[in-house]
């Protein structure tokens, strides 16, 4: 996987560095504890590249967007515009 270029990935984060961080962060955690990844990746690539890689595709999402009805725990943006009646 190439590196990922912060344009594509900070409006993913609401524009914020620090919720970037967190995100991928916390993503790479969950990697190296053995959750299954997302995207597909070679077995090689380091846990904080994959979970940037999965960002970026709208795999993973902030939790203040899936809590405040941005988008579902899926990433389905419409589904849950539909869901609170939006």
């Amino acid at each position: 996987m190439a590196k990922q270029p912060l344009e594509k990935l900070l409006p993913k984060a609401g524009m914020s560095i620090y919720k970037l961080v967190r995100m991928a962060s916390d993503r790479a955690v969950e990697l190296a504890e053995g959750k299954p990844k997302l995207v597909n990746a070679h077995g090689s690539e380091k846990e904080t590249t994959v979970a940037l890689e999965e960002i970026i595709q709208g795999k993973v999402v902030a939790r203040h967007a899936i809590d405040e009805g941005f988008c579902s725990p899926d990433g389905d943006v419409q589904e849950a515009k539909a869901e609170n009646g939006s």
